[in-house]
Order: C-alpha cells, then structure tokens, then sequence
C-alpha cells in the first residue's frame, strides 16, 4: 500500500512539474481583474500582455484541488490531442510544433516531465519487493567450519531429543547446545564482517568508475539499487542533449533544420519510448509476454514515421536514417548509464 501511494505521489509531481512547465491557456476564473494583480497593467484579454499573467487568480482551496486534478488528469485537453498524433503520426506533430502550430499540444518539454514521473511511478507500483539473497563468495574459508559446527550441533541435538524421551535429565547438554549456537553465530559474523571490510581487488570493467560502482552493487545492493533509481530519476533530462548531436549527424551542415528542430524531435521521440516502457511494465505484470515481445518491434517503426513527417524526406532517406538512428540511440544510452554509474561511484 506504501509503494502505490509513493508512486501516486510521484504522479502529482510529475504532473504539477509538467503543468509548470507547460502554461495554461485562458479560461474564465471566479475573479475579473480590470488591473494585472502582477505588475497593475490595465489588461485587455486573458493575459496581461506585459507580463504574462493570467487574468484568473485562484483564492479559493477548492479551485486550488480543482487545478491540480485538472493537471493530473486533462492537461488542458492538449494532452488527448497530442497522445494519438505521438503514437501514431509523430512527425506530423514535430513538424506542426517547430513551426509554430503549439496551442493544441502540449509542448515537449511538459509531456517529457510527465512521461518521466509517469513511469517511475508505475515501477515502484509494480516492482517486486521480494529481496533475493546475495551470496557471499569472499569468506569460503569459514564454510567448513560452519560445517562442521552445524554438523557437531544436530548431533547434540538429536541426542538431547534421546534424552528427553526417555525423560531424563538434558541440562548439561542444553548448555552445550547453547554453547555450540553460540560458536556457530560468531563464526558466521566475524566471516561477514571479513568480507565486509577485505578490498574487492576483482576487475569488471575497463572504466575505473563503472568498476567502482558494481563493486558498490555486491557490497550493497539494495542501496546501490536505490542510487540508480534516483540518479536516472534526476538525470533523465540529460538523455536530451545527448542525443541531439546524434540526430545532428543525420543531416549534417543542412540549412533547412537546425538545433532546435532535432530537439523537439529528440525530445518527443523520447517521450514515445517512455510511454512504451511503461506498457510494457504494465504487461509484464499481467503476464501478457505475447503482446510484450510485439513492443520490441515498434521504437524502430515510430523512428521511421517520425523522420519521414518531420523531416520531409523519403522512404529511403528515412530507412537508412532509422537504421543509424538505432545505433545513435544505444550510444546515448551507454553515455547516459556511464554518467549514472559514475555518480554512484562518487
């Protein structure tokens, strides 16, 4: 119960953070200003036009509740608009963004931090909590003596068990039952606390800070685990601009698309594959491996429509595109779990 309330939390988060970043559109309010509240223009319209501000102040607790179901669930409409064109025709919703036709869309940026939030929220919902044992691999000298302390114990206490059936006195052996749970408990804490504090001199990897950070991992995993989440959690919005220079290189020194064009490419195309992750970990935990493995095949089809409707080039052009894009993209990841790695090693 904890976990869905973390992760619904983390839901009006993400939605309170996206509808931040994505400005909400005139309405009527409870209040009609004939002044801006902000900077006491004479306002014509919505909006202050010198500001910004809308003309609707809320200064009632039930319109506050209201906004912020409004953003959780509606986006202002925009994002019931803006989800089939993402899915099913993204570069056509690209292409409508960078030149300017934005009011019935939510921006990039806005449905990224949504996507973002969205998915791990529904990872701490449905991960399993059951731990699983690490075994220890470091302190195997202490394994046969523990061996045999257990081995001398269920002698004992099978002949404890004898004596006690034929109802005789058990006392002195109980002491020495006691004596040998005793032996074995510091045995096996004085070999972890060996193996806690003896140097993992084992090499994983060729880059020293992905090798600290799995060394990291075996001595601690649940915390490890833990880091990794909340880095990649903060740090997801650098997936943007490390993947525009690689977009970059699909239409090098062209005039018609600049920077700007590849990052609202990047950055919705970013947001299709968050959502289909979320799927997926939706239809993993129904079971539905069938339909899970059908997913694999979509980011490479919603790669291809998307460089043909934003782009404007042909099939072609948009295949051999898609086939580097898919490289390009892997290589950002890698970049991307480097740089996480790396501050989990710190």
């Amino acid at each position: 119960m904890n976990e869905i309330t973390e992760s619904l939390a983390e839901l009006g988060q993400g939605a309170l953070a996206a509808k931040a970043a994505e400005p909400e559109t005139g309405r009527d309010g409870h209040t009609h200003e004939t002044a801006c509240l902000n900077c006491g223009t004479s306002l014509v319209g919505s909006h202050c036009h010198a500001c910004g501000q809308a003309v609707h102040v809320h200064r009632s607790l039930g319109a506050f509740f209201h906004d912020l179901l409004h953003g959780v669930f509606h986006f202002e409409g925009k994002i019931w608009r803006t989800l089939p064109l993402l899915a099913w025709r993204p570069g056509r919703l690209t292409r409508e963004y960078i030149d300017g036709r934005r009011a019935s869309y939510v921006s990039p940026i806005a449905l990224f931090l949504f996507s973002v939030f969205l998915m791990f929220a529904a990872f701490h919902a449905l991960e399993s909590h059951e731990g699983a044992e690490i075994p220890n691999v470091r302190a195997d000298n202490f394994e046969q003596a523990i061996a045999a302390s257990e081995k001398e114990l269920a002698a004992l206490q099978a002949e404890r068990q004898s004596l006690k059936d034929r109802r005789a006195d058990t006392q002195a052996l109980d002491g020495r039952i006691d004596s040998k749970k005793q032996q074995i408990e510091a045995l096996e804490d004085t070999r972890s606390a060996i193996a806690e504090n003896l140097p993992d001199r084992q090499s994983y990897s060729d880059f020293r800070q992905i090798d600290k950070a799995i060394k990291k991992f075996k001595k601690n995993p649940e915390l490890a685990a833990y880091k990794l989440q909340t880095y990649a959690y903060k740090y997801s919005w650098a997936l943007i601009p490390i993947s525009v220079p690689f977009l970059w290189l699909l239409f090098p020194f062209s005039r018609r698309f600049h920077l700007y064009d590849h990052t609202v490419f990047v950055t919705y195309s970013l947001c299709f594959m968050t959502l289909l992750v979320i799927l997926g970990m939706v239809l993993d935990s129904l079971g539905a491996k069938a339909v899970l493995a059908v997913l694999f095949f979509l980011p490479p089809i919603h790669m291809y429509r998307q460089l043909r409707g934003a782009y404007g080039v042909g099939w072609f052009g948009a295949f051999w595109r898609t086939v580097l894009l898919g490289w390009f993209a892997s290589t950002a990841l890698v970049i991307f779990f480097v740089m996480i790695m790396a501050q989990i090693s710190l």
